[in-house]
């Protein structure tokens, strides 16, 4: 009994001291985001370790390689593209103004039209889709104006993020050690697998997202510097980023690009072949892309995932589109484990 009683208050201690660090890290953002990036980027490169170890290299010079990897591939491109994507949002700021005066001359045009084909006036409120525009190009101009801002946030991230991360590297497994040995014996196995399968899953699926957002952008860039579209990089680098949204993301990614290119070009084959761009990239991206990479690293039903973006828009809005994914593979790991426990391990 006492036996019992005394796995009973393990099991109790395991489960409080887990929701108080979950805790902690919510009530903590500046914390905890440097912590979860410098987490998933262990995920990815960790498996470089064991490949290095295999070349019989010891564990300090397979860490000092990989993580030098890690500072080549963070550290070149914020010197060579951050001063790029700062100066292209300075000069979009002040390309705004042409593009509210571009809309408000393509609306008035689109108006006259139909008042001249139906034969009567459209209703006079100050023309409430002019005030929208308004409101979205004030609300541009603070974003961009914001982004030299969030970039010296990423500037900052470039000294934290390495630190945690070569710990983790260097540290590895002594806290998996210390969870593992602070977890109850009843249930060591199956959260031993658990733990196992979900950052697998979880490494997996965010290098696979990392090479299809790295795919999207550079198609993007390339193509908007080859029909000479002004903000190239940023609309590449915009491209990338929202395409971690699932299924919104592109279409988000793709306004901002459409609408300069509409105040650039009008509707000369220029402003369509932005379009044919964008569609040909997220055709690419959806056909091609997200089947062979990410459908397969988390292998859930394409209904799932739907219902996953939209239960997590709905309840954590952006984030909650973002870690979607990712927190319906960690039910699934969860169900499957619990159906296995109950239907699949019974004694007869």
């Amino acid at each position: 009994m006492n036996l019992l009683k005394r796995e009973h208050l393990k099991i109790l201690f395991f489960i409080t001291l887990f929701l108080v660090m979950v805790g902690a890290l919510f009530s903590l953002p500046r914390l905890a985001i440097p912590i979860g990036v410098a987490y998933i980027i262990y995920l990815v490169f960790r498996p470089l370790i064991s490949i290095l170890r295999k070349f019989r290299l010891n564990r300090n010079t397979s860490v000092s390689i990989v993580f030098g990897l890690f500072l080549f591939l963070s550290i070149f491109p914020v010197i060579k593209v951050v001063p790029t994507i700062t100066q292209e949002a300075e000069r979009l700021t002040s390309f705004l103004p042409r593009v509210e005066s571009y809309l408000k001359k393509g609306y008035k045009e689109v108006k006259s039209h139909i008042e001249t084909k139906l034969g009567f006036k459209l209703d006079e409120q100050e023309d409430s889709p002019i005030e929208i525009l308004k409101i979205s190009t004030n609300t541009s101009k603070v974003v961009l104006m914001s982004i030299p801002k969030y970039l010296g946030s990423l500037l900052e991230w470039t000294l934290v993020i390495p630190f945690f991360l070569f710990f983790m590297l260097k540290d590895d497994g002594q806290f998996r050690r210390f969870i593992l040995g602070i977890t109850p014996n009843s249930i060591f196995e199956r959260f031993y697998n658990l733990y196992h399968q979900f950052n697998k899953n979880l490494g997996d699926y965010i290098f696979a997202k990392f090479i299809e957002a790295t795919i999207i952008g550079v198609i993007i860039t390339s193509g908007l510097l080859i029909i000479d579209l002004n903000f190239a990089f940023l609309f590449g680098l915009i491209a990338a980023i929202t395409n971690i949204i699932p299924y919104v993301g592109p279409i988000l990614g793709a306004i901002p690009a459409i609408v300069v290119a509409y105040a650039e070009f009008e509707f000369s084959s220029s402003f369509w072949a932005v379009g044919i761009l964008y569609l040909v990239a997220n055709t690419i991206d959806l056909a091609i892309v997200f089947p062979l990479l990410i459908s397969k690293i988390v292998n859930l039903h394409p209904v799932v995932v739907v219902v996953s973006v939209i239960l997590g828009s709905q309840l954590f809005g952006l984030i909650g589109m973002i870690i979607s994914i990712p927190a319906a593979v960690a039910i699934k790991l969860l169900l499957q484990e619990l159906i296995s426990e109950l239907y699949e391990t019974r004694d007869y």
